[in-house]
């Protein structure tokens, strides 16, 4: 049923994504679907650049790179199957909607936190997802 299935990743709270992740799995085995897992890093203020080592963006993009590899090995399915990507916006869910469109999902897995009285008035990024997604839109809670 679904052949290209996103995957977002907060690696800062991995406990959350393990449910989205293990439903993208079982849906993707369904129809022998692929896999993309994001994760999406803010970009780094200006007025902290000084502050930082020059290469800091580079090592936490590479950081980030190894540890959604080893949720990728962790998943138990082909690794021709799934494949992961770092992207770097100011935008968490914008930078998944355009990662959606790159790779042609037909649905994104995310995960959510149960709603707080914040996110009525600032909203979410997975309410953000779900308004603005051009395809099917699955949030799986903790």
């Amino acid at each position: 049923m679904f052949k290209s299935i996103l995957v977002p990743i907060d690696l800062t709270n991995t406990d959350l994504a393990k449910p989205a992740v293990a439903t993208a799995v079982l849906l993707s085995q369904t129809s022998n679907g692929t896999i993309r897992l994001l994760n999406v890093l803010h970009m780094t203020p200006v007025m902290l650049t000084e502050y930082v080592p020059a290469d800091f963006d580079m090592l936490q993009r590479q950081s980030s790179q190894e540890a959604l590899a080893i949720v990728a090995r962790e998943v138990g399915i082909e690794p021709s199957r799934i494949s992961s990507v770092v992207r770097q916006g100011n935008s968490v869910y914008h930078e998944i909607l355009e990662e959606s469109q790159a790779v042609d999902a037909d649905l994104i897995v995310m995960a959510s936190h149960r709603p707080a009285m914040k996110t009525y008035f600032l909203g979410s990024n997975a309410g953000y997802v779900v308004r603005y997604a051009s395809c099917s839109v699955l949030v799986v809670r903790h």
